[in-house]
């Protein structure tokens, strides 16, 4: 009988370190999350693009665009449309992605 008392200790010690761990594990995850989200926009776009009076034009890893006013809020853009750059350039808009850039900027992310 003494050998399954100190059999049912060690699967209890066992729980419990399994449950440490586990739990351990959790909140390592919790806090290096917001380490990473900070930078979830920057990590999206393939580039930036400043435009006429304040906006700015993200263009993603995947070639779609989204447009930011002045005022730091996800604006529409319609496919095709071209978008004139502060330094000049004429971009023709692929993709309307202010979903996707409303969504990056309500996470703490914006421009």
């Amino acid at each position: 009988m003494h050998s399954l008392q100190i059999a049912g200790e060690a699967i209890q010690k066992g729980s419990i370190m399994k449950a440490v761990t586990v739990v351990l594990a959790i909140s390592t995850t919790l806090v290096a999350a917001p380490a990473f989200a900070g930078h979830a926009l920057d990590n999206a776009i393939r580039a930036k693009v400043d435009l006429p009076a304040g906006a700015t034009l993200y263009i993603f890893l995947d070639g779609k665009m989204a447009k930011e006013d002045a005022y730091g809020r996800a604006a529409m853009i319609r496919p095709g449309e071209f978008i004139a750059a502060r330094d000049g350039r004429q971009i023709t808009a692929v993709g309307n992605e202010v979903a996707r850039l409303d969504y990056l900027m309500r996470e703490g992310h914006g421009g």
